[in-house]
């Protein structure tokens, strides 16, 4: 990969980067935009005006102003004002991408088009879109002819399930008859034709195909936006080959350009330097609780068990008292991260027995620098909700997981984790508290968790590979650059 000095360097190009917006799609553009920034891009960050508000309340007003030639921007939602700290309603916000977004990105396209008069601000030469924002970006590109490069926040095998959506409703395999269909056996059915993915059951699928509704708005959303990476100029999967070989060939072969290009914290950990600003900062939108690490240290080697459902997921009161009690029962130290938001309708009260039970073993925090984490010597194990941004950090960390999905990708994220890649124990159903407690001292203790040690060993070696100045995830990046600008 090129490590010229940025002036050397596409020092004209402007790219405008867009997220979804959700905490795991911002962090894994801000990785992408700090790619194409070492590599002398003007970086135009467009947030929500929500989600500025939550990320200049977490990191500080001034945070975003420390790098020249890499500005934040945003446009408006089209959703109710609110000063909450959570992340929104995912069907509410389907229904603002489709109807309420695309005029304002116009809008800003064509003010930055008029700004660029100066040596200061170059004229926007392409767009990166988060796959899911689609319907706010696409119309920008063409009105204004800039290419458009969407990137999949999501493993390639995820985007394939999402892709089968209309062939999967044209067959009549959903919407569902009705809900028994649940739980009656039909989820096992056998989807034998998907290209590149071999022995997958409509349960491995992602789960808005489990809708009775045809106009379920989750469902169609997600299936429009896997139909328009046809108008993409580009399509960037946060992976990396060797991971996702089948499925990577079977996209290729249907779309034009596709590039794996990942894990991006390892890219980045090769091509930014230590001490510099730009590799410390992130776009956590909650403050992260760095007290953590130093708990971390007085912990002997892979040791605890870090929990986290990421950024969206919700539990039920019922569901955190069993996840607290199979945590207590385990006998095991853990880090848990417990957001403002994670219960229901409720805060996260937790059993005073499990308080007095897990004194001295364990930490609670409300969010916190997860790579730094999982990095940690002390991490041996890491409970999660199977969300794609944490499956690809354990990868690259070398942490095994037990891994309770719960909604969309994640299903399928969970099947090629335990059955595929066999990284992963899942804890299926209903959550209770003695098949937690057996999971956790089976990955922390059991023969099963050392193997799986030993297999995402080798899974990280072939993503550090990838990432090398040679390896196919740095070559995929430097081949889209010099496609996209040439």
């Amino acid at each position: 990969m090129n490590t010229q000095p940025a002036t050397a360097k596409r020092n004209r190009n402007h790219a405008v980067c867009v997220p979804a917006p959700y905490q795991s799609h911002i962090g894994t553009m801000l990785k992408l935009a700090k790619l194409l920034y070492t590599e002398g891009f003007y970086i135009s960050f467009v947030n929500t005006e929500y989600n500025h508000r939550r990320l200049v309340k977490s990191k500080g007003v001034r945070a975003l102003d420390h790098f020249p030639d890499f500005q934040f921007l945003t446009i408006p939602d089209g959703l109710p004002s609110s000063d909450a700290d959570s992340s929104q309603d995912l069907h509410a916000m389907c229904d603002a991408l489709e109807t309420d977004m695309s005029a304002p990105f116009c809008d800003l396209i064509c003010n930055l088009s008029h700004t660029a008069s100066t040596p200061d601000v170059p004229p926007v030469t392409c767009i990166f879109s988060d796959g899911f924002m689609s319907f706010a970006t696409n119309e920008a590109a063409q009105q204004f002819s800039i290419p458009i490069v969407h990137l999949w926040t999501i493993p390639a095998c995820s985007f394939m399930g999402f892709k089968q959506y209309r062939t999967l409703r044209e067959k009549g395999l959903t919407p569902l008859k009705d809900t028994g269909y649940l739980s009656n056996g039909y989820l096992d059915t056998v989807i034998d034709w998907i290209p590149g993915m071999k022995n997958i059951k409509l349960w491995d699928l992602p789960t808005f195909l489990r809708t009775t509704n045809p106009d379920d708005i989750l469902f169609n959303s997600t299936m429009d936006a896997a139909e328009r990476a046809n108008t993409a100029s580009a399509m960037i999967f946060h992976t990396f080959d060797a991971l996702e070989s089948d499925v990577l060939n079977a996209l290729s072969s249907m779309y034009s350009r596709v590039f794996a290009i990942g894990p991006l914290s390892l890219l980045l950990n090769k091509l930014v330097e230590e001490e510099s600003p730009l590799k410390s900062f992130d776009c956590n939108l909650w403050r992260e609780d760095t007290e953590c690490l130093r708990w971390l240290g007085t912990k002997e080697p892979n040791s605890v068990l870090y929990v986290n459902f990421g950024s969206i997921a919700v539990l039920t009161r019922e569901e955190l008292i069993e996840f607290a009690m199979g945590l207590a029962n385990s006998k095991h130290p853990f880090l848990w991260i417990i957001r403002p938001d994670l219960v229901s309708g409720d805060s996260a009260v937790l059993p005073q027995e499990f308080i007095e039970e897990t004194e001295g073993r364990s930490m609670l925090a409300g969010w916190c620098p997860q790579a730094a984490v999982l990095n940690h010597l002390s991490i041996g194990g890491f409970l999660t909700h199977c969300g794609w941004n944490s499956i690809i950090e354990s990868v690259s960390a070398g942490v095994p997981m037990i891994c309770w999905p719960s909604f969309g990708d994640q299903r399928t994220n969970c099947t090629y984790a335990c059955t595929k890649w066999e990284i992963g124990l899942e804890l299926s159903g209903v959550v209770r508290r003695e098949e937690l407690e057996r999971l956790v001292r089976e990955l922390m203790d059991g023969d099963k968790g050392k193997q799986m040690k030993e297999r995402i060993k080798d899974w990280k070696k072939l993503a550090e590979e990838a990432t090398d100045p040679n390896g196919s995830s740095s070559m995929n990046f430097d081949k889209l650059l010099n496609e996209l600008l040439t």
